[in-house]
This record gives C-alpha cells, structure tokens and sequence, in this order.
C-alpha cells in the first residue's frame, strides 16, 4: 500500500546511517512520491557511557538546510517533507516549547517519550527489578505527565514503544490493564487538536503488532481522533514503507477512512485506498 512515509530516520540521526539518497531511491522504488524525514532530536537524553554517539542531538542548522537543497532538487516529481522526531519528557517541556518556536519553518514534529525516569526501556535494565506490565504502566504514566504541560506537536509517536522492550513483549501486555491513563493521554492529544501515528517499526522487529495496539487504536477513534499519519520508523532504506498493507488493514478496522500528511505543520486529509 502506498502511503507517504511519515518517519523515517537518517544519518543525521545518531542511530543511523542511511544516506538521503538512499532513502529516496528506496521510496522511488515503492512508488512512494513523497516522504517526510523525521530525524532525531532528543533534549537531555541521558548518553549512555558505552555508547556516546547515541547522543540523539540533531545539527538543526545542516539537517534543514540540506534537505531544503534536496527538496529543491527532487521537485516537483518527488515531494519531500522535513520533520523531526522530537523526543520529549516532563523535565524537558519549556525546552520543547521553545524548540519548536525556533524552528517554525519545519512541516511535521513527531513528539516521542523516549525516556522513563531517566532510563531508555531500550536497554534491559529499566525491567530489572519490577513487572513488564509495572514497566509498561510507568512509560504511560510519564507520557501523561508530559502532556499536561506539552502539546505543541503534530502527532504523538509510537505510542506503547516500551512493549519493543519488554521481556515478554506482547505476552504480557495487555492495554486494557491500562486503559485508564491511555484514555486521558488520548483525550488530551484530541482535543488540543492533535494526533497520533500508527507505527509499522515494531513489525519488523518481531513484534506481531504496530504501534499502537489496535485497542488504542480504536479507542482513539471511539473518542474523536481523526488525525493520523503512517510511518515505518525506518532506520536503514530498506525498510521504508515496511507493512503499510498491515497498517492500511488496522486503520480500517479501527474504523478510520482517512489519513494524514503534513505541511507547514497543517495537516490534509486523505481518503484511504
């Protein structure tokens, strides 16, 4: 299914090495006609000491500036959006804010938690020591937290990124056991106007489910979400546009008929094939 690619990661990301050129021959291929590069920017992510160039701080100035020169080169034939994936936490929120006002000339901001208490649920030890559900319901909890000071951004990502990370993975997740604080993170993402992205990253990482789960999907539905967007969250160019079949299939049954693209932050509506 062909969907602009909503998150995709560069070398301009820390975790990432993917040329540019790359990514767009990979898109090409697909018969993707438009992308939206969304690379890493991170505020006071704590830098772990075995890995110091996982610093995720983006070079805002060369990040923008060449893919406006890219943008300029590829149109009209190929339309590219420049984003960024904007990751977020309580502690961080004026610097968010004020990110986001130095940086008005950017199409989309995709707003992640990345970190829990000052700990990644990437690495196994924000698990050691308590439940996977215990770990689970915490990362929500902190989205709350951060939502109730932050919303300037277009849609929030990956929603339940710490089940990637869990021990038992989807085995002991279940979104109704948190379904209370899901719904006061859905609500509010409603209605500051906001939305949220169905993310194929989790798929092809063995995970038999996209964030997220399709019960929050609906959920977000049920309560009046109408802005979404697609992403594969890729890293490397082979995997952009990864199981945008599956995601098409989720946004049906969860009952939506349309998605998102973004432009000067200003979503358009797009009826699904």
């Amino acid at each position: 299914m062909i969907f602009p690619d909503y998150h995709l990661h560069s070398e301009f990301s820390s975790d990432s090495e993917a040329k540019l050129s790359d990514i767009i021959d990979s898109a090409r291929q697909q018969g993707l006609t438009s992308v939206c590069l969304t690379d890493h920017h991170d505020i006071d992510f704590p830098v772990e000491v075995s890995e110091e160039r996982l610093d995720f701080q983006l070079d805002l100035p060369t990040y923008k500036l060449t893919l406006k020169k890219l943008r300029e080169e590829l149109a009209p034939e190929f339309d590219l959006r420049i984003g960024v994936e904007l990751g977020v936490m309580p502690s961080t929120t004026e610097k968010a804010r004020n990110f986001v006002k130095e940086n008005g000339d950017l199409d989309f901001i995709i707003a992640s938690t990345h970190i829990v208490d000052g700990m990644d649920p990437y690495y196994p030890s924000y698990f050691e020591g308590r439940s996977d559900a215990a770990g689970y319901h915490r990362y929500f909890e902190v989205i709350l937290d951060t939502l109730r000071d932050y919303t300037d951004f277009d849609v929030y990502g990956h929603l339940d990124y710490v089940v990637r990370y869990g021990p038992g993975q989807l085995s002991t997740y279940d979104p109704s056991e948190h379904m209370e604080v899901i719904d006061e993170i859905l609500k509010i993402i409603v209605q500051s106007g906001h939305g949220i992205e169905v993310n194929t990253g989790s798929l092809y990482k063995g995970l038999p489910m996209a964030h997220p789960h399709i019960d929050i999907l609906k959920r977000y539905r049920a309560l009046g979400g109408e802005i979404i967007t697609i992403g594969s969250d890729a890293h490397i160019p082979s995997r952009v546009g990864a199981y945008f079949d599956k995601a098409r299939s989720l946004l049906l049954e969860a009952g939506f008929t349309s998605y998102c693209t973004f432009k000067k932050r200003i979503p358009t509506f797009h009826k699904i094939p």
